[in-house]
């Protein structure tokens, strides 16, 4: 049984970015030419000007539908919203322009309008858009919209599934009943346990469910066959959970190979023009900061030499993608007779044991570490220290954004390593936006993992903003 509520949602989204977009316009024509008395660059009345915006709505709306905003993966996730209704609003706006120059029609009474009309637009859009999804969440309340789910397997993503679902005044969805259940315990949820599929259809028949989710395969494959049957003869949305989970959770295509349907599982989702882009971004973003913070560097390198004898950049050698060693450039920052030694050589060197213990337990770090110079902790605190690995970046040893460039001894420690280094390793990641001196060893690495299987440009863009307040006000801590 379809349940339609999804594609109405999206339709009443059509309706209200619709309305937001002509709301928006509007308020843009009256703030500059209605109130604002300063003579106007064009002569366009409110009626051409409407008209001709509501012509180019629908070529509006099919951008906002080509970048995925009415798909549900889309704007039940905020962030992900955010950011493409703002790339959706400023394509909208350039293709008005666009179409003002192509014909060589006077659309803008003045040049504010279209600024005006770009700001309110987006706030709008947004505006609607959050109201409706307090509408959507109040109508879950009363039952309406929800999405009935029957899940069939006695596996853990079933009990975890049971989980995600269970309040579904917020998520939309709610599960009538398990197939299956013998090994474990749903008794804190009110959900019904039936011990076969068939007995589970005949007594849900007057509450069937709008989606099926099979956690696990049956060793009878008549019993697979029929589940699947019976969801597409009843038109019942089918999803299926893999129990080698591992093997999922990478970049997914489905293909013909060979006349075959495969599914091919890639390592990361950086792959294809994936890796162009963000090697462009690289390129680009590094040299422009080279250039910016050269002065920056210069005083830094002569802060080191006069304080302390000895070179200026520490060099050490890495793994980045594919198993590749390479060598980081950093700002020198620990004393010379600590320099380039692993922290248990020199804690050992120094006779201090217990400052290794206090070190790792910290997340590797120290409040007042003795290895450090005055300006190495300067430079730290400030990540000035990092500032010569954009070198690094433009060469291509490492990106921007990605996993931390570890040593060979420390990402030895992390079974899955062979993910990690499947894309170059960055200067910045998840792991230093999300305050890695709370983290221990392996959260950082499962972010770093979390970054390599579930890689966005955009992600990238969010990560190296984070970075920048990280950086400037201290938001964060550094790896």
């Amino acid at each position: 049984m379809k349940n339609n509520a999804s594609l109405a949602y999206s339709f009443f989204l059509v309706l209200g970015d619709a309305f937001a977009i002509i709301a928006a316009f509007t308020a843009a024509y009256i703030l500059r030419v209605s109130l604002d008395h300063t003579a106007v660059s064009n002569n366009i009345s409110s009626v051409d000007y409407i008209t001709i915006l509501i012509s180019l709505l629908p070529l509006w709306i099919l951008i906002f539908a080509l970048i995925g905003l009415y798909n549900a993966r889309v704007y039940e996730n905020r962030f992900s919203e955010f950011g493409r209704l703002l790339v959706g609003v400023f394509i909208g706006v350039l293709t008005v322009i666009s179409y003002a120059y192509i014909t060589n029609t006077r659309v803008f009474p003045a040049r504010l309008v279209t600024l005006y009309a770009f700001l309110l637009a987006f706030f709008f859009v947004l505006l609607v858009r959050t109201i409706s999804r307090i509408l959507r969440r109040e109508l879950f309340s009363y039952g309406v919209g929800i999405n009935n789910v029957l899940l069939v397997g006695d596996t853990l993503s079933t009990e975890r599934l049971v989980d995600a679902l269970a309040n579904s005044k917020i998520t939309g969805y709610k599960v009538i009943g398990v197939v299956g259940g013998d090994k474990h315990s749903f008794s804190d949820h009110d959900v019904h346990v039936f011990p076969s599929f068939n007995r589970a259809i005949a007594a849900l028949s007057e509450h069937r469910p709008h989606t099926i989710v099979q956690t696990e395969l049956y060793k009878d494959p008549d019993t697979n066959e029929a589940i699947l049957t019976y969801a597409q003869e009843h038109h019942i949305a089918y999803r299926f959970v893999p129990s080698n989970s591992e093997l999922f959770v990478g970049k997914i295509v489905v293909d013909l190979f060979h006349s075959i349907p495969v599914i091919a599982v890639h390592q990361t989702a950086l792959i294809g023009w994936g890796r162009i882009v963000k090697r462009l971004m690289d390129i680009g973003l590094g040299l422009i900061l080279v250039i910016v913070t050269s002065p920056i560097m210069l005083l830094v390198a002569i802060a080191i030499k006069l304080t302390d004898c000895g070179p200026v950049f520490f060099r050490q050698q890495r793994l980045s993608r594919f198993n590749t060693p390479i060598r980081i450039f950093k700002f020198r920052s620990n004393n010379m007779k600590y320099n380039g030694l692993l922290p248990e050589e020199a804690f050992a060197k120094m006779g201090r044991p217990d400052l290794l213990e206090e070190y790792r337990a910290n997340g590797d770090s120290l409040p007042v570490d003795p290895r450090v110079t005055r300006i190495g902790r300067f430079i730290r605190k400030t990540s000035i220290d990092e500032l010569p690995q954009l070198f690094n970046v433009i060469k291509g040893d490492i990106s921007l954004v990605g996993p931390r460039a570890l040593v060979a001894r420390e990402i030895e420690q992390y079974d899955k390593k062979n993910l990690i280094l499947s894309v170059k390793s960055g200067i910045t990641g998840l792991a230093q936006i999300s305050g890695v001196n709370d983290l221990s060893f392996e959260e950082r690495r499962k972010l770093d993992l979390y970054y390599v299987q579930n890689w966005t440009f955009w992600g990238d863009i969010v990560i190296l903003a984070k970075t920048i307040s990280v950086v400037l006000f201290h938001k964060g801590t550094r790896g």
